[in-house]
This record gives structure tokens, C-alpha cells and sequence, in this order.
């Protein structure tokens, strides 16, 4: 029985968004808010090919995401239904706002303008 749970629990995991824009995901299990930050202006660094540091921090969040989508759901896709617990930051650069949704665990996304999905209410900003 051990080992089906086991299988159950690493199928509902929250590793990536099917078809978002996938970012390198840190390896810790909980990297923090910190991390996340880092990770979102490195990749928002490789894909706009600005230096990390010149890209504005508009804003970072803890947050609860209301399913395993993290926000930013694809059509006729389906996603655990549970809370997850995450980050969204929002980084400014040349091209405009980029808008980074990721899970305690590391997974981090961007999610296309039109498609985001605020998180539950009771975020926790800086």
C-alpha cells in the first residue's frame, strides 16, 4: 500500500504548468521567496537578454494558488485540485511587465498576459 501512495503522491505533484512558459526550477524543496526572486530575474534575464539587476521588481508574493495550474490554467487541461502553496513576482523590463507564478517547491512559470489567475486573498507582499 506503501508504494501506491507513494505513486499517488508524486503523480498530484506540482512540477510544471503544461504548456506555460517553463523556467529553470531551483532545486531546493521550499527555496523561499528569495529564490524565487532570483530564479524569475534570471530567466526573465535569458529571455530578454537585459542583466538580471536592470529589470524592475514590481512586486513579490507569497500566495496560495487555488489548484495546480499556479495560476495560469490551459485550456482542456485538468490540474490537482488542492491548494498550492507558492510566489508570484513581477518583474518590469524592456518589453513590458513579466509576470512569474511558482510553487514552494520550485516550480516557476511565466504566464502570458490574458492568462494569469490571482491567487486566493491574503497574499503576502514586499
Amino acid at each position: 500500500m506503501g508504494g501506491l501512495m507513494g505513486i499517488l503522491a508524486s503523480a498530484c505533484a506540482v512540477d510544471d504548468v503544461a504548456g506555460a512558459a517553463p523556467a529553470a526550477a531551483p532545486a531546493a524543496a521550499d527555496i523561499g521567496l528569495a529564490g524565487i526572486v532570483r530564479a524569475a530575474r534570471e530567466d526573465a534575464a535569458r529571455r530578454t537578454g537585459v542583466a538580471a539587476d536592470a529589470l524592475t521588481l514590481v512586486s513579490a508574493e507569497a500566495v496560495t494558488w487555488s489548484d495546480g495550474s499556479l495560476g495560469c490554467p490551459q485550456p482542456d487541461v485538468l490540474y490537482t485540485q488542492a491548494l498550492v502553496p507558492g510566489y508570484r513576482v513581477r518583474l518590469r523590463g524592456p518589453a513590458g511587465e513579466m509576470d512569474y507564478h511558482a510553487s514552494a517547491r520550485g516550480a516557476l512559470v511565466l504566464c502570458p498576459a490574458g492568462r494569469a489567475v490571482d491567487p486566493l486573498p491574503g497574499a503576502s507582499r514586499i
